[in-house]
C-alpha cells in the first residue's frame, strides 16, 4: 500500500518515481512542491522548503512511517511556505490558472 499525504502545495508519498510511476517504498520519501504553481519560487526558496522537509523527516526518525506521520510533515511544511510567503521569500503566481490566494490575500505596498 502506497503511505501518502496531499496538501493543497504539498504531496509527500513514501516511494519513488521510475518511469513516471510511483513506486512504493518503505525507506524513501518524496516530495512533490507545489505542483499547480501557485507561487513564484526562487532557488532559495526552494532550497528552505527542501531543508525543512529534510529536517522533519530526520526528527521523525525512528518513528513508525504512517500516514499520520506523513501528514504531520505536510502540515508543518505547509506553515513554513506560509512563513516564505509572509517573508516576501516567495509571491503568488498571478498567471496560474486557479488564482485563489489559500494563503491569505497578499499584501500591496502602499503609499
Amino acid at each position: 500500500m502506497l503511505l501518502k499525504s496531499t496538501t493543497r502545495h504539498v504531496h509527500l508519498f513514501a516511494g519513488t518515481v521510475q518511469n513516471d510511476a510511483i513506486v512504493p517504498c518503505g525507506d524513501r520519501l518524496t516530495l512533490t512542491l507545489d505542483p499547480d504553481n501557485e507561487f513564484l519560487w526562487n532557488d532559495a526558496a526552494v532550497q528552505r522548503v527542501r531543508a525543512e522537509f529534510e529536517r522533519l523527516v530526520a526528527a521523525s526518525n525512528g518513528a513508525e512511517l504512517t500516514e499520520y506521520n506523513l501528514r504531520r510533515i505536510g502540515s508543518d511544511l505547509e506553515h513554513f511556505i506560509r512563513g516564505l510567503l509572509n517573508d516576501g521569500a516567495i509571491a503568488y503566481n498571478l498567471e496560474t490558472r486557479s488564482l485563489n490566494y489559500s494563503m491569505g490575500l497578499p499584501r500591496v505596498a502602499q503609499d
